[in-house]
């Protein structure tokens, strides 16, 4: 279907560059330029049948045209029909420039809501069409498209309606037995329906069918990967022992039931010779690093090497930081590798990983650097996995042959998502926080509070507490945002003013600035800090006890819900405050969903909801699918079945009958590749 616009009836050079102005560029984007909404037509109705607040057609001659201007910048073209029973006045706001369209004689259609009005029958802006001396109007249920300056309904509805004339069939996606067992029409009918119904029941039908195409083919792609991976033999692990069960015993707290399951998940995946492909999900706070530790002992003790790959220096720190801690007294060699490790160091860390000497390396995308090489590299974890592009992913597990991969993400996204942007992977959820951890109070206030709210921050600093505050996003410009960012780090030393130390860290900050700031925040020597939302996957501050986040309504939920879970690391009762100077119902609205939870599988279910999947983990990043017609949030039903047909379908792959949908999934997938870096 990518044949050229001009192969269809009635489509020439102008044409064609009217439909460009859609976007719509050959018979693919043609026939999926599917209508916003329709008209039922299929009653035309006499002028005298009209009833005031009825939606329906008309025919009748023009009898009058008349252009008012009430005011400046205000005209109204009154053209008057009628058919024999009654006139209808058809009303045209700023529209004068139609006067010399419309003639006396002149045969038209109208469809629009009537209304009575100052004792005449009329429709403001109706659909119009100019019937000439024999024409006929449309009938039925009549496609009405979103329209660009220039382009008409007639001219997209006879270009659908043209190819269609002309092409009895479309080629099938689906495999013939997906389509029989759940009693599909052809591809060419569902087309056709979603353009020209026959009822709405036959509608619905058609959308269903082509919103889980959508969703299939989706899954098929995913299953492919998966199934590419697991055709390898990967490092096969023995028995949990001595070392998990050591680092276990030195652990200050017990594991949660989340945790020990999904230490079981990982355990099985290891223990086979296929390569673990899991993703680890958790919300913020929820102890995904423990399971991470414990994973990579796993594979130590059985003659392994570990690697755990973190998107920021300032994260990897605190993870080798916390790892080193409760893996003291195992006997193991632990390093860090990152951007700012000295040459010296790197080489000797580089030695060390080629011999075997060195068992586990935390470290950023330094890990993938040329000069590292593993001596037996056995499990790679990957942190906040959205933050790497698709190749960065692919390099650090080149440096092993077919190692078993962990990914980790404290994105809590509902199921439904996580089936569309990691269908390929296992998952395991950690939905449990661990004991002792108090929900953060979160209250959501106009700006009027801030005098109110420094003189809070101020009674917590005092008792030894600490402040994060963070500046709204000012329209798309980092410019912009630094300069709000600067303006309140000023504002608050100028308060607080020798009483406590206040920073600032922002993206414009090299990562050695930025890092010196926040381990200044980490040692206690800032009080308070002022950030863009650079810290929203950044350190581990458990004494930090406040956050506030100013004009809150310029962020997703999930990303408010993230910011907050840095106050949630300690025993301390935290408090969230979202200032907002709106007054929009819905904006407040939308702020209470976290003033009443802290869940952030049910936060991101209402952003996703709000918001769609692009805007929060970002499409270019995650390779969140742009559909059509099926939606990851609403179709939960749908993404099942159609997980459950593509893995079954997928395990005859090479099977000749499903030649056009492996050629469909392949374009799909190199389409999703375009995403990453």
């Amino acid at each position: 279907m990518d044949e050229r616009l001009t192969t269809i009836k009635g489509i020439g050079p102008g044409r064609e560059k009217q439909l460009h102005k859609l976007g719509i560029t050959n018979v693919t984007s043609l026939l999926t330029y599917f209508p916003r909404s329709y008209e039922d037509r299929r009653t035309i109705y006499r002028i005298g049948e009209l009833k005031s607040g009825m939606t329906g057609g008309v025919v009748g001659n023009v009898i009058a045209v008349q252009e008012k201007r009430p005011r400046p910048r205000l005209s109204i073209l009154e053209v008057v029909i009628a058919d024999g029973t009654g006139p209808l006045k058809i009303v045209l706001f700023n529209q004068g420039y139609k006067k010399n369209f419309y003639k006396k004689g002149q045969r038209l259609y109208a469809y629009g809501k009537a209304e009575i009005q100052y004792g005449s029958m009329q429709m403001n802006t109706p659909q119009i069409e100019n019937l000439g001396d024999g024409g006929e109007p449309d009938r039925g249920i009549v496609p009405i498209y979103a329209l660009a300056d220039g382009v008409s309904q007639f001219v997209v509805r006879s270009s659908v309606r043209n190819w269609f004339a002309a092409n009895p069939e479309l080629q099938e996606i689906l495999p013939a037995e997906v389509r029989e067992s759940h009693q599909y029409m052809s591809r060419y009918d569902a087309f056709k329906m979603m353009h020209f119904p026959d009822s709405s029941e036959r509608y619905e039908e058609a959308r269903h069918q082509l919103a889980y195409e959508e969703l299939f083919v989706m899954q098929s792609g995913l299953a492919l990967l998966r199934n590419k991976e697991q055709c390898h033999k990967g490092p096969k692990m023995g028995p949990n022992g001595d070392l998990m069960a050591q680092c276990i015993e030195n652990l200050p707290f017990s594991l949660t039931g989340d945790q020990q399951r999904a230490l079981e998940d990982i355990r099985i995946d290891m223990e086979d010779e296929r390569p673990m492909q899991r993703l680890l999900q958790g919300d913020v706070g929820s102890g995904k690093t423990v399971v991470a530790t414990l994973s990579l002992l796993k594979a130590i003790e059985n003659g392994y090497q570990g690697a755990l790959m973190a998107p920021t220096e300032i994260l990897a720190a605190q993870h080798y930081e916390g790892i080193t801690e409760v893996c003291r007294n195992l006997g193991i060699t632990i390093e860090l590798l990152t951007g700012s490790t000295t040459k010296k160091e790197k080489e000797r860390i580089y030695e060390g990983l080629a011999d075997g000497s060195i068992n586990m390396i935390i470290g950023t995308h330094a890990l993938i650097q040329e000069g590292v090489n593993f001596h037996n590299l056995g499990l790679v974890i990957i942190d906040e996995q959205h933050r790497f592009g698709v190749e960065q992913r692919a390099r650090l597990q080149q440096k092993g042959t077919y190692p078993h991969v962990l990914i980790m993400t404290a994105t809590p996204i509902p199921r439904t998502m996580t089936l569309s942007v990691y269908g390929d992977l296992a998952v395991s959820l950690i939905k449990e926080m661990p004991p002792g951890r108090k929900p953060v109070k979160t209250y959501a206030v106009n700006s009027s509070y801030k005098e109110r709210l420094r003189t809070f921050f101020g009674k917590e600093m005092a008792e030894g507490r600490q402040v994060y505050v963070v500046c709204p996003l000012v329209e798309e410009s980092e410019k912009l945002d630094l300069q709000a960012a600067e303006e309140l780090y000023l504002e608050l030393k100028a308060y607080f003013y020798k009483a406590y130390e206040v920073g600032l860290v922002h993206g414009r900050m090299k990562p050695s600035e930025k890092d010196e700031v926040m381990n200044a925040f980490h040692k206690g020597e800032i009080s308070l800090l002022v950030s863009t939302t650079v810290i929203e996957v950044g350190v581990n501050v458990p004494n930090a006890t406040i956050m506030c986040i100013e004009g809150a309504e310029r962020f997703g939920l999930s990303q408010l819900h993230q910011l907050r879970g840095r106050i949630q690391r300690g025993s301390e009762q935290g408090y969230c405050w979202l200032l907002t100077a709106s007054q929009d119902e819905r904006v407040l609205q939308r702020l209470e969903v976290l003033v009443k939870s802290n869940n952030g599988f049910e936060i991101s279910y209402e952003d996703l909801r709000l918001r769609g999947p692009g805007d929060i983990l970002g499409t270019r990043q995650s390779g969140v699918p742009d559909f059509i017609l099926g939606n990851i949030v609403e179709d939960t039903a749908m993404i099942n079945q159609a997980r459950k047909d593509a893995l079954k379908v997928m395990e005859s792959a090479d099977n000749p009958d499903y030649q056009i949908l492996l050629e469909t999934v392949k374009k799909r997938n190199e389409k999703n590749a375009e995403y990453a870096d």
